[in-house]
């Protein structure tokens, strides 16, 4: 009689710098498609991967979370991150592998996510930071750009700060999401946001982030928050801020899915 299939649960980071986002798309290197190529050529069947999200190109994770079956593959787990970590590029690394009961999925279980953004203010930029902050060494009113961050806390409509959905492309079933937290502040040089909620948007963190750029710069102002919300047209919000500042730092999970520490991330 053969055996139950496993379901196991991933924990990776990656630098999103060369990849074409999370998910996959035909012809394009993906983080999502080159895991599922190193855990088939272990397993010798197709496996699909699930992410807890999508990040976009060039975005960064430190602990992104992940499932998928697999029938035939019954490396123990210590060797199978290791025999992972031998497959993947060095842009990307399991940090932990464990099995989990039948029916985990790492997105619709996820009770919440953070993200980071990094803003590198001092005039000149260390090359080796290049690809993991934005560099923005013009003046910015910080003071205001932190009173405003809190503004987006709570449950909303964030179509003004959603992606344009593609040509052809489904639409969500509702714009509204969940803001648990949104705060700034300045780290030496940097100036981070971090922003948790139950769900995120298409380049909703870019967006939040470059509304608050805006309001530094005094083309905008903080009070603005609910009346550009309200508005629910992309228009009225602001850019998209680069990928290339942006974190997913943890994905937070009910700790009765397995009994374990729920939170996945740094």
């Amino acid at each position: 009689m053969p055996e139950s299939p496993r379901t196991l649960r991933l924990r990776l980071s990656y630098d999103g710098s060369d990849f074409h986002g999370w998910q996959v798309q035909p012809g394009l290197t993906t983080v999502q498609q080159t895991v599922q190529d190193a855990l088939a050529a272990l397993s010798g069947e197709p496996v699909h991967l699930h992410g807890s999200g999508r990040t976009d190109a060039g975005v960064h994770a430190l602990a992104q979370v992940a499932h998928c079956e697999v029938q035939s593959l019954r490396i123990p787990l210590p060797s199978l991150q290791r025999a992972l970590n031998s497959h993947l590029p060095a842009s990307i690394r399991i940090d932990a592998v464990d099995e989990v009961a039948a029916g985990f999925d790492a997105r619709r279980d996820a009770v919440s996510k953070l993200y980071r953004y990094r803003i590198w203010r001092d005039a000149v930029c260390p090359p080796f930071l290049r690809r993991y902050v934005y560099h923005h060494p013009y003046p910015l009113n910080e003071v205001a750009m932190v009173a405003a961050a809190p503004r987006f806390s709570g449950s909303h409509d964030f179509r003004s700060f959603a992606a344009t959905p593609a040509k052809g492309a489904p639409a969500v079933a509702t714009t509204v999401r969940t803001v648990l937290r949104s705060e700034l502040h300045r780290q030496g040089p940097e100036l981070v946001y971090e922003v948790e909620g139950r769900g995120f948007l298409h380049h909703m963190v870019r967006n939040l982030l470059g509304f608050l750029l805006d309001v530094g710069r005094g083309t905008r102002r903080g009070e603005e928050i609910p009346t550009v919300l309200a508005a629910a047209n992309r228009r009225a919000a602001g850019p998209t801020a680069p990928a290339c500042g942006l974190y997913l730092v943890h994905v937070r999970y009910d700790h009765n899915i397995d009994g374990k520490n729920g939170v996945h991330g740094l």
